[in-house]
């Protein structure tokens, strides 16, 4: 191939096509593909762009159309279904994977396939949304502050995910608990069993652990054995613990996994793009070591999904431009941990 050439995966849906406004603002002109031949073909003849097909199922598929481009964006959950088949299609082509994946056990999953991707000259960095960009450079910044901390606490405060694909990807983790890194190893926790106060700018607030991202790509990024995620304890972040508390076990069989994820279709595919606007998160992380001595930082930044746009597009730029790291890599480990900063309404702080 001759250009280098951008694949966006999954583009019609919520934070597909989201991704795709940024990247043609940004001038690119992307070639779209997904499960759906009419949708992505009707798409992509809106935006004037190449489209291509193919379903996880289809390896030789997957193969042809990763062969295409130079890297592929994976915006297409479930991202346990997503993921491993189109990672085995990029490595088998030589095309950088990126993905907008929050989930731990996927960060997990994709770090596995390092020693291939580094064989092959591509890069696989999963997470490349708000969630852990914004979060795993603020990690690296207090990490950086703190040389030889050993635990860290990332707290997150501000509306919940609301689309779709948020919402049916928080239905498949509710079987799992609340994940942590406890001395490198992943565990799991039951919910609303580990709490934590963090400043997010209006005095200390209760927060409650959640499995984020985090506890994987943070490790990876700073080496901190120890880490939690946390929510700030919002009415609704409550009673969805304590309905996880009491009725999770119910919640994650089979049967009741396919009843909630019929009614999410039911909603709107994702907030408005006044909701959008009005949108903000703010993320604090703690981190200690082993003498007690400790250090804060605070991230502000506009609606996650706002943000997901302007992080993965803007990844995928770098790594266009050749500015990557063979294997699998975090987003700090791959731009520093001052990146999140160079996007658009993003602030930190030392507190």
């Amino acid at each position: 191939m001759t250009l280098p050439r951008l694949l966006i995966y999954g583009a019609t849906g919520y934070s597909g096509r989201l991704i795709v406004e940024r990247a043609l603002a940004r001038g690119l002109r992307p070639v779209l593909a997904g499960r759906d031949q009419h949708a992505i073909a009707s798409m992509a003849a809106a935006c004037g762009l190449e489209s291509r097909t193919a379903r996880v199922d289809e390896p030789a598929s997957l193969r042809s159309m990763t062969a295409s481009a130079s890297v592929l964006l994976n915006a297409a959950g479930p991202f346990a279904a997503t993921s491993a088949p189109l990672i085995d299609a990029c490595i088998a082509t030589g095309t950088h994977y990126l993905d907008i994946t929050g989930e731990p056990r996927i960060i997990e999953a994709t770090q596995r396939w390092h020693d291939a991707a580094v064989h092959r000259g591509v890069m696989l960095m999963p997470a490349v949304g708000f969630e852990v960009v914004a979060s795993d450079c603020l990690a690296a910044h207090v990490a950086r502050r703190l040389p030889g901390a050993t635990a860290l606490k990332l707290g997150y405060d501000g509306p919940p995910p609301t689309s779709r694909g948020s919402l049916k990807t928080s239905l498949d983790l509710m079987s799992q608990g609340v994940l942590v890194r406890r001395d490198g190893k992943l565990i799991s926790l039951s919910p609303g069993s580990l709490t934590h106060d963090f400043d997010f700018g209006h005095g200390m607030q209760n927060s409650l652990a959640v499995g984020l991202g985090d506890v994987s790509s943070a490790f990876f990024s700073t080496g901190i054995p120890n880490v939690e995620t946390y929510m700030r304890a919002t009415l609704p972040v409550w009673s969805a613990v304590t309905v996880t508390q009491h009725w999770g076990w119910l919640l994650a069989t089979p049967p009741w996994q396919a009843f909630l994820k019929v009614q999410t279709d039911w909603l709107a595919p994702g907030p408005s793009p006044r909701a959008r606007g009005e949108g903000w998160a703010t993320l604090v992380a703690d981190a200690t070591d082993a003498r007690g001595r400790s250090v804060r930082s605070r991230l502000h930044t506009t609606d996650v999904y706002s943000f997901t746009a302007l992080s993965a597009v803007g990844i995928a730029e770098k790594t266009l431009a050749a500015e990557w790291k063979p294997g699998f890599q975090t987003p700090s480990q791959a731009y520093g941990p001052d990146f999140a900063l160079s996007f658009h309404g993003v602030s930190r702080e030392d507190l």
